[in-house]
């Protein structure tokens, strides 16, 4: 089942808890919650107490997106009854398969996110410890970006490695998705969809949401790739 992540990230935040309900009237099954550090990318987003105000305000379970350095060091504030996922970056975690661990210990799916630049095979070695690989298909850092195509050769990859090997782990795709291109993306093997300014820009949240998840359930995967 192909699960959908509106990224509070384009949300207007003077009203964050009002939309954030519009996307879940909609029926997105996750809340991508984007933290950016202004070193490991170019942009400073916002901490634990904005994911923290939504609790209450909704039952979408949070999927958190940590691209920090040091994300040892605060992933225990992003921690929540309704945090389903933390994801840290392969390019961060010098002790990657620690991080990974330590993730685990607190209670939350752990994530590995890779740059458009990084290979996949970069973290083949840690698909026995990961619950999703978070594949970034814009240069992590802003929202609205254009969506990178190339990108969709790594997700086939990692797709082949995962069941080739017989693991079982979710594949999310993060950045410049689109309806356009939403089937694109899902056939290529990605199971959870990230979309950000196409959802919370649109006009009408929850009328967005509803069109991603009428395309993305009738999407199939192609078979001869």
């Amino acid at each position: 089942m192909v699960r959908l992540a509106p990224s509070i990230l384009s949300a207007d935040f003077s009203k964050l808890g009002e939309e954030a309900a519009a996307a879940a009237r909609g029926g997105a099954d996750l809340l991508h919650i984007d933290v950016m550090d202004g070193h490991f990318v170019p942009n400073i987003s916002y901490g634990s107490a904005v994911m923290k105000s939504l609790l209450g305000k909704t039952e979408v379970p949070f999927d958190v997106h940590l691209m920090i350095e040091e994300p040892d060091r605060y992933m225990e504030d992003f921690m929540t009854d309704m945090t389903a996922y933390i994801t840290v970056h392969q390019e961060t975690c010098p002790d990657l398969p620690g991080t990974l661990k330590r993730i685990r210990a607190i209670g939350a799916g752990a994530g590995v996110a890779i740059n458009p630049e990084t290979p996949a095979d970069s973290i083949f070695d840690v698909f026995d410890q990961v619950d999703m690989v978070l594949i970034m298909s814009v240069h992590p850092g802003f929202g609205g970006q254009k969506f990178i195509p190339d990108v969709l050769k790594k997700a086939v990859q990692i797709a082949e490695a995962r069941e080739k090997n017989g693991f079982d782990f979710n594949i999310e795709m993060d950045g410049g998705i689109t309806a356009e291109n939403v089937k694109k993306v899902i056939s290529s093997g990605v199971e959870i969809v990230v979309a950000g300014s196409s959802v919370f820009g649109s006009g009408d949240i929850e009328r967005a949401v509803r069109k991603f998840i009428d395309i993305i359930h009738g999407g199939n995967r192609i078979e001869d790739r």
